[in-house]
């Protein structure tokens, strides 16, 4: 790929009209909604949320399927990647706020438990944290392992990365599919944890802060195993050049961002939360 001239777009990036934003957001509505519903024991709920993952999906294929075309077509000189790359990072820091609510809801609980504005009527916290009688997860166990894995994964990208910079096609390849292996062993690691965790998500301050945090945590390594599994198809294909290669970079650079969240959920909320506490 080189950097050609498109007449009607002198540095700006200017797509076609797109209905993307708007069905996504439309099923993004859904899936939020559905949640809420299937959270509070509805059925109805469930298959609203099928409806709305399934529409986010579609959405992710024909957006990403769009934008492909785009670089491809030339239209992503220099002037627009930079625009780009300027909107990646805003958009990583839009990610730190959202995850700082969770955070800041957990720290609130943990270090007020004598606060009874704290807990709700169907907890009993005893004053301590974690809550008298809640058993936890010990992080020493498959947090651990999970933590190994996830760094080892994001090391992976990055050698990918540099491979790629230094036109080492093969390496790249191989070293970002042991990337996306990882993050899919760290999911289905963590959905094992979740299965047979001791405490539930209903009726504990505790509980609904460590679903919340690490759930949405997960559902980013998902959303992230499946960005870094669209470059490797692109890769494949050969559409990835040393000099050129934003699509990668910024999948690389989302993998880090949850590596690093990772790590603040692990230190945070598994081993400094659960200090002290009953291990299963």
């Amino acid at each position: 790929m080189t950097d050609a001239a498109v007449p009607d777009r002198p540095g700006f990036h200017l797509v076609e009209p797109s209905p993307w934003p708007l069905v996504g957001a439309a099923f993004g509505f859904l899936s939020a909604f559905g949640l809420i519903l299937f959270m509070h024991g509805s059925s109805f709920g469930a298959g609203l949320l099928t409806i709305g993952v399934a529409g986010i999906l579609f959405t992710m294929v024909g957006w990403w399927r769009d934008v492909v075309s785009e670089a491809q077509g030339g239209y992503h000189n220099i002037i627009v990647r930079h625009g780009l790359t300027f909107g990646m990072i805003l958009f990583i820091a839009s990610e730190v706020m959202f995850f700082f609510a969770w955070f800041w809801a957990f720290f609130w609980s943990s270090l007020n438990p004598a606060d009874p504005q704290t807990y709700g009527l169907l907890d009993f916290s005893g004053g301590i944290w974690p809550p008298k009688g809640t058993e936890v997860i010990n992080p020493l166990a498959l947090p651990l392992m999970n933590t190994f894995v996830l760094l080892t994964s994001s090391a992976a990208v990055n050698v990918a990365h540099d491979e790629l910079r230094e036109g080492n096609r093969r390496k790249f390849e191989t070293f970002l599919a042991l990337g996306i292996a990882l993050g899919v062993l760290f999911v289905f690691t963590q959905g094992y944890e979740y299965i047979h965790a001791p405490f539930s998500f209903k009726n504990s301050i505790y509980g609904a802060t460590f679903f919340m945090a690490t759930g949405f945590h997960g559902a980013h390594v998902i959303i992230g195993v499946i960005f870094l599994f669209v470059c490797l198809m692109r890769a494949f294909r050969g559409q990835f050049t040393p000099k050129h290669h934003v699509g990668f970079q910024f999948a690389a650079w989302y993998w880090h961002f949850v590596d690093v969240v990772w790590l603040f959920l692990f230190t945070c909320i598994y081993i400094w939360g659960s200090w002290g506490a009953t291990f299963e």
